[in-house]
């Protein structure tokens, strides 16, 4: 089953079911007015939406339409939480040896997380507004999740069963102001600007084996200003979701349309490149002794997009960076 979100002029959009080949779409909104609204009831939306997904797929559902990307919003245009995981351990390795950072001695045994921002997150062909191209604007693509309830101590084994929909991701960056903010020791906030995600959110059997151990083993296709630029896979999480998952709800509950995050995806195969740009940065550095790749600037255009058996899965993101207008304080200056 797929789903999406049209813009409707409401905070959460208008709830849709969406055709196995992103075609065609039909209105869900007499099961659930919103994603979100499906997801706090999920055990009796899920059903509902399956039956209306069958009916789109026989071509029998009423009032079927063309789906059109470009009115997409984020599945969740709002989301209770966003938690965004550090799962691929080449990304980081490959960081800390280009920067000199000095490892985390758990990394392996403990995941990183952080919690970003989720009350705007922005659809597939958004505009990217931010004001400074100096902040080091950079794009991470990524794989998430988006859970049902989830209890506090939730081991990873039921966190797997407690997966609704899987969601592809970009996890906007400005790498230069990470460094202070991690200093510290307080975590990202500045940095992490809103997400943007890829138009429809899936129910994992949508991808067939290619959804295994709890990852998402798809290559992530990245074009940066029409050039490629990496097709890192998955599958080389080193925690499963299932794992993220447990180690959000280890001191607290979930709450259902919490979304968790891969972190960048990244291969230590140096042939499927980069899914961004500090990741080739920290490469260039270590082969040459300086990075030659610069970050965005305004204009600059990012896509991605992961395909099963080259059919789209989750939809493109396609967007491009642009400076955010100046906005006065009330009662002007």
């Amino acid at each position: 089953m797929k789903l999406a979100t049209l813009k409707s002029g409401s905070r959460d959009g208008r709830l849709v079911v969406v055709s196995a080949d992103l075609r065609r779409a039909v209105d869900a909104t007499p099961v659930a007015p919103s994603l979100l609204a499906a997801l706090e009831d999920w055990a009796v939306a899920r059903p509902r939406l399956q039956a209306l997904s069958a009916q789109l797929a026989r071509g029998t559902a009423p009032g079927a339409f063309d789906f059109n990307v470009l009115h997409a919003a984020a599945p969740l245009p709002r989301a209770p939480q966003w938690c965004d995981g550090s799962a691929f351990l080449n990304h980081g390795r490959l960081m800390a040896r280009a920067f000199g950072m000095a490892p985390i001695p758990d990394a392996d045994t403990v995941p990183l997380m952080y919690q970003g921002g989720s009350d705007d997150l922005l659809g597939p062909c958004d505009d990217l507004p931010l004001p400074r191209e100096s902040d080091g604007i950079d794009f991470e693509g990524e794989f998430g999740v988006i859970v049902d309830r989830v209890p506090m101590g939730c081991q990873p084994a039921e966190c797997r069963e407690r997966i609704a929909l899987l969601v592809q991701l970009n996890d906007v960056s400005l790498r230069a102001l990470g460094p202070r903010e991690m200093r510290t020791g307080f975590g990202f906030f500045q940095a992490k600007p809103s997400s943007s995600f890829a138009p429809v959110a899936v129910t994992p059997d949508e991808i067939g084996p290619a959804w295994n151990d709890a990852r998402v083993c798809l290559d992530l296709r990245v074009d940066y200003n029409g050039a490629w630029f990496g097709h890192p896979n998955g599958g080389d999480m080193h925690f499963g979701f299932d794992q993220l998952i447990a180690h959000a709800a280890a001191t607290r509950r979930l709450s259902a349309g919490t979304i968790i995050g891969s972190g960048t995806v990244s291969n230590a195969a140096m042939g499927r490149g980069c899914a961004c740009i500090a990741e080739r940065r920290a490469i260039e550095t270590i082969e040459s002794g300086q990075a030659h790749t610069p970050f965005m600037r305004f204009h600059d255009r990012v896509r991605m997009e992961a395909r099963w058996q080259d059919q789209p899965v989750f939809g493109a993101i396609d967007q491009r960076v642009v400076q955010a207008a100046r906005r006065d304080p009330p009662g002007g200056i």
